[in-house]
């Protein structure tokens, strides 16, 4: 099981709105012990939603998914989703309840305006929803996956809610550390051999290789670091510091070029 994120909208696609989803959804897994395996960037067009979502029901992956749930033309992602499952799109009677109860008391919400809000609860058959503390208007989960508005202020916490009412049993399930150093006037295909083998005997670390050519008074190097299992991640390292400095190569601590 992974996680992943769609992060869904042409405004996103366009530039004409910041994307502030990625950063902040790594950051609220991090503080549970969890990390992002994917993230997808898509547009409002219905075909590619669904092809998409079919793909990733296939999977075991925990999916949170961000935009595309309103009313309006150019919203899809719930008409998708019930696409990529074969299911109706049908009026979740919880959401009923809370759009109705939102509503209540808003002498411009006139009967046909009620009926145009409540398609907001409309979601693939057999969907749960996802309560929604800024203004009621629910998200909705089914196999595992999460669709929540766009809006950071609605979403944030709605994630939130989503991995601490449902997978509180995975948060720090292990410790994860990272450790990095900079090494200095070396190419990647210089280390290849080294990284090579340091990543068959440490499968429970990652290694990573960030290459710079320099510039603007920054020497060329390769921030080259591992994650993952402590013990793994210590002992990965410590070799590779070793066989740097029996080839006579420069590096430094941390992951910033000194």
């Amino acid at each position: 099981m992974g996680i992943g994120a769609f992060i869904i909208g042409d405004e996103i696609i366009s530039g004409r709105r910041q994307d502030k989803h990625f950063a902040k959804l790594i950051e609220l897994l991090a503080a549970r012990g969890l990390q992002l395996n994917w993230a997808t960037y898509i547009g409002d067009e219905r075909p590619r939603l669904i092809e998409s979502f079919r793909r990733s029901f296939a999977t075991d992956d925990i999916v949170l998914c961000f935009g595309g749930i309103g009313a309006t033309p150019d919203d899809h992602t719930r008409q998708a989703a019930a696409a990529a499952l074969g299911r109706e799109l049908v009026l979740h009677g919880e959401a009923e309840r809370e759009i109705r109860a939102r509503f209540a008391d808003d002498p411009k919400c006139t009967p046909e305006l009620l009926q145009r809000r409540l398609r907001l609860g409309e979601f693939p058959a057999g969907a749960a929803i996802i309560p929604n503390p800024f203004n009621r208007i629910p998200g909705f989960s089914v196999c595992d996956h999460w669709f929540m508005p766009g809006f950071p202020e609605m979403a944030w916490a709605m994630t939130e809610w989503v991995l601490d009412t449902h997978y509180r049993h995975l948060h720090h399930q292990r410790e994860v550390v990272r450790e990095a150093i900079m090494v200095y006037e070396a190419g990647e295909g210089d280390l290849l051999d080294l990284m090579n083998a340091i990543s068959e005997k440490y499968p429970g670390a990652t290694l990573s290789s960030l290459p710079s050519f320099g510039g603007n008074g920054v020497r060329r190097h390769i921030e080259l670091g591992m994650g993952g299992d402590p013990r793994q991640v210590h002992e990965g390292m410590a070799e590779i510091r070793a066989e740097l400095a029996r080839r006579g190569i420069e590096w430094t601590e941390g992951a910033r070029p000194a």
